[in-house]
């Protein structure tokens, strides 16, 4: 079988919600209750251990199979204009959403803020906060970062969508 990442992904996802919804139909009928003076038979729901098992071994492996094949093309897949794998791009994406995070804060300080009093005790001392970096600099920073990460999820997307890889399911 031949896939992106993006229709692995999907496949992945159905495979786990049939592996969960089977474990779940198992626990439903795995066992059941009877009245009293009632057929214990005319109640008993339909389960064969042994088939049930048999298809969650399948599902099982077929899972790991395609989690396997994932992470190595994950591994192995460098995305164009990056010259990293897939893999450090899935490292790579979240240190710049951090940065643009830090620097998002920083460059909404003003130069010189006023400190509020906490505790409301009146006092004539004024306490300032003063920024000690260049705004430009920062805004320029967070722009740029902005930009690379933008850039670096389109590029992520762009292989996911688009390159395929081979499965044995």
């Amino acid at each position: 079988m031949t896939l992106t990442s993006a229709e692995a992904a999907k496949v992945l996802r159905k495979l786990n919600d049939d592996y969960s919804a089977l474990l779940e139909k198992e626990q439903k009928s795995c066992e059941f209750c009877a009245a009293v003076g009632e057929d214990p038979e005319s109640v008993r729901p339909e389960y064969d251990y042994r088939k049930v098992q048999s298809q969650l071994e399948e599902l099982a492996l077929k899972i790991r199979k395609l989690k396997h094949a994932i992470n190595l093309f994950n591994t192995t897949q460098v995305v164009p204009g990056f010259d990293m794998t897939i893999d450090e791009m899935l490292v790579y994406i979240p240190q710049l959403s951090k940065a643009q995070t830090k620097l998002g804060n920083m460059r909404l300080k003003l130069p010189k803020a006023r400190v509020e009093n906490q505790f409301r005790t009146s006092t004539n001392i004024i306490d300032y906060t003063y920024i000690n970096y260049d705004l430009e600099e920062v805004e320029a920073d967070y722009t740029k970062v902005c930009n690379e990460r933008a850039n670096a999820q389109l590029a992520l997307d762009k292989v996911n969508n688009s390159v395929k890889f081979e499965v044995e399911l």
